[in-house]
């Protein structure tokens, strides 16, 4: 892949810049979740420890779900939380795998936050999305799988393979709700790239072909977390991170999360805050900070 180039057009004495592929990007949130302070902000502890002792939550944190219009049709960089799993008492898995999920997090869906409630309050229609791009396989990320009839989903190689292992659930990947009858999914590898641009990144996968929507691999929460360059000719740069920070802030301090690898969490944010400094302006976007609507409308602005 190399850099794309801009192209202008000429009217009269007037050049004019293209403004290029992607139109209107946007955030909208499938309600909010509680976890603990040491799986948000990091922690020495390991995790059992400090998953089962812990009596301390965070506020609210907003669950994003990121709606990007392009040419193409309509893109969203993930789906949030099923309503489901606070309405269906069997959403779950029961025994010991049920306990840890209790104790991970503390989920507020009102009716209002499903995803077709929340894309219906934006003007779209679960029919309108093309694809959804899944930062990892986690049940806060995979929520709108069921009511995207239409939709092709992409997911990373290495993320489908590991819920093909033994136990998933363990893991967080709850395969019943995401290896659904009849959904399409995209399982897509990393290809080597040239693109100074995405320098110290050496893989990407150009989702559109015209270097738009560029995926870059960020493993470490999960082993095929991924994150979405959007690059905008007239608008500044955006990376979705998915969870490998929860908050732009403890990203630039060095933090990683309490949950993951955490030699690859602290390998994929050096490499995330180096990808910043080639491209000034860049704008991180988690799927779990509250600031985040915020930093995208001054982006847009």
């Amino acid at each position: 892949m190399t850099a794309t180039a801009v192209p202008t057009t000429t009217a009269g004495s007037r050049t004019e810049k293209n403004p290029g592929p992607v139109g209107a990007v946007s955030v909208i949130s499938t309600g909010t979740v509680q976890i603990h302070p040491q799986q948000r902000n990091g922690t020495r502890l390991p995790l059992f420890v400090w998953l089962m002792g812990s009596r301390s939550w965070t506020p609210p944190l907003s669950i994003n779900v990121y709606v990007i219009e392009h040419a193409s049709g309509l893109v969203l960089f993930d789906t949030g939380q099923d309503r489901a799993s606070v309405t269906d008492p069997d959403y779950f898995p029961g025994g010991f795998a049920g306990l840890l999920y209790g104790r991970l997090a503390r989920f507020q869906i009102g009716p209002q936050d499903s995803l077709t409630a929340k894309l219906a309050s934006a003007g779209y229609t679960a029919s309108d999305v093309r694809l959804a791009i899944l930062s990892h396989l986690h049940q806060d990320h995979i929520g709108g799988v069921p009511y995207l009839s239409k939709t092709e989903f992409i997911v990373a190689d290495a993320e489908w393979q590991d819920m093909e292992k033994a136990r998933p659930e363990l893991r967080g990947l709850l395969r019943r709700h995401i290896d659904l009858p009849g959904v399409r999914y995209r399982q897509i590898k990393f290809a080597s790239t040239d693109d100074p641009a995405l320098a110290p990144f050496l893989a990407a996968y150009d989702v559109m072909g015209d270097g738009s929507l560029v995926l870059l691999p960020t493993p470490g929460h999960t082993p095929g977390s991924m994150s979405l360059l959007v690059r905008r000719p007239d608008r500044a740069p955006l990376l979705l991170v998915g969870d490998l920070t929860y908050e732009s802030g403890l990203l630039e301090a060095g933090r990683i999360p309490g949950v993951g690898d955490k030699a690859e969490l602290h390998r994929a944010s050096a490499m995330v805050r180096q990808l910043e400094e080639r491209n000034p302006g860049l704008v991180i976007l988690p799927a779990h900070d509250p600031g985040a609507a915020e930093r995208l409308r001054s982006a847009n602005a």
